[in-house]
């Protein structure tokens, strides 16, 4: 086994450490990636993980829940650790202040530092052969600046998830370095050693109903008209429903931007008077589309075994899990059968305030998978 997964619901963080340590035990770990709940002290939690795996790269975050093989969690920490067999070469940034306009001059000097180690242009390593990882503070509003700078800077694919605090809305965290960082993102730069592949589903159908955003205040993430009629007013006509209870359409109704056929989710997460604030960006003048929830646990088995008879094998998952697709879960009780679906497959996971893949998106399942 090149890639092992371990996971602990201990109460006290020496305890849960400890667990996971001895899971990981007989194990040369190259990287231990994990994901934390919000229950756990965060400079705690980083600080004893490095220490328990001195001798690899130890990096992660805070959730709003947990996933691992065959089981949906919370108040839990799991972990995956490879050895070298499956990671060649890899580096780690943080950057820092994400929150102001000059965060994105961080990610500038994470990518200097990234050419520093490769020894090579940014722009001239090959997207078949390097992936990046990126967790960044999922309280932000930041991810799409920073995407977007990352974007410009590569071409090589950067996939991961907003980090969460189970729903507290508080404060969030990455760990790397021994340390818990907020207002922050984490570049992770990896060169595998075997072929990997993406995966993303997101479960939702296109319904005819088109939605122009009119007036916007893009810094907000606040839809302020819609079809040129107060926003709230324009969406409960579309899914059908009052003003009053359009709130309660925004998990199973929410809109995409459609490209190639593809919903691109922005998810509604509050209304305030007739605006309607959203979990990423909505741009003036752009069209979206109203969306209806599907099968999640059955298009999620037909990606992964999509991606499985494209790879040949699937020997990890890491999945970035969309936190309101854990509540649709929960809702309808079926968060045991999702977790079901990678029992077969070592997986860890998170529950997200927002997915990254090619920008910032919602009411997604964003995978990383590995041969």
């Amino acid at each position: 086994m090149n890639i092992i997964t371990a996971e602990s619901t201990k109460d006290s963080i020496e305890e849960l450490v400890q667990d996971i340590k001895q899971q990981i035990s007989n194990f040369d770990a190259k990287i231990v990636l994990f994901f934390a709940s919000a229950k756990f002290d965060p400079d705690k939690i980083a600080e004893k993980m490095q220490d328990a795996f001195g001798d690899a790269l130890v990096f992660g975050c805070m959730t709003a829940g947990e996933v691992v093989s065959g089981q949906m969690l919370k108040n839990s920490l799991v972990a995956m650790a490879f050895n070298s067999e499956v990671i060649g070469n890899i580096k780690i940034e943080v950057v820092e202040n994400i929150k102001d306009e000059s965060g994105t001059k961080g990610v500038d000097k994470a990518f200097a530092a990234f050419e520093n180690h490769f020894k090579m242009p940014m722009q001239a390593l090959d997207f078949d052969k390097y992936v990046g990882i990126v967790l960044i503070d999922g309280l932000s509003s930041a991810e799409e600046r920073i995407m977007d700078r990352v974007g410009d800077l590569t071409n090589v694919l950067f996939v991961g998830g907003s980090t969460g605090d189970d729903l507290k809305f508080e404060k969030t965290y990455v760990y790397a370095n021994g340390k818990a960082y907020t207002n922050a993102a984490l570049l992770c730069l990896i060169e595998p050693k075997v072929n990997f592949g993406l995966i993303k589903t997101q479960s939702f159908c296109t319904l005819p109903q088109k939605l122009v955003a009119t007036k916007v205040n893009e810094a907000e993430r606040r839809v302020i008209e819609f079809n040129n009629k107060p926003a709230v007013v324009a969406y409960a006509e579309a899914v059908g429903s009052t003003v009053e209870e359009a709130s309660n359409h925004f998990m199973d109704k929410p809109v995409g931007l459609m490209v190639d056929d593809d919903p691109y989710v922005r998810s509604p997460q509050q209304i305030q008077g007739n605006d309607m604030i959203f979990y990423c960006n909505v741009l003036e003048g752009m069209e979206l589309a109203l969306l209806e929830s599907q099968d999640i646990i059955g298009d999620t088995k037909k990606a992964i075994e999509e991606k499985q008879k494209e790879m040949g094998s699937i020997s990890a998952i890491i999945n970035f899990h969309c936190i309101l697709r854990t509540l649709e879960l929960e809702k309808k009780g079926l968060t045991d059968n999702y977790g079901k679906v990678f029992s077969d497959i070592p997986t860890i996971g998170f529950s997200t305030y927002g997915e990254e893949y090619i920008g910032h998106i919602n009411q997604t399942s964003t995978m990383l998978a590995f041969e």
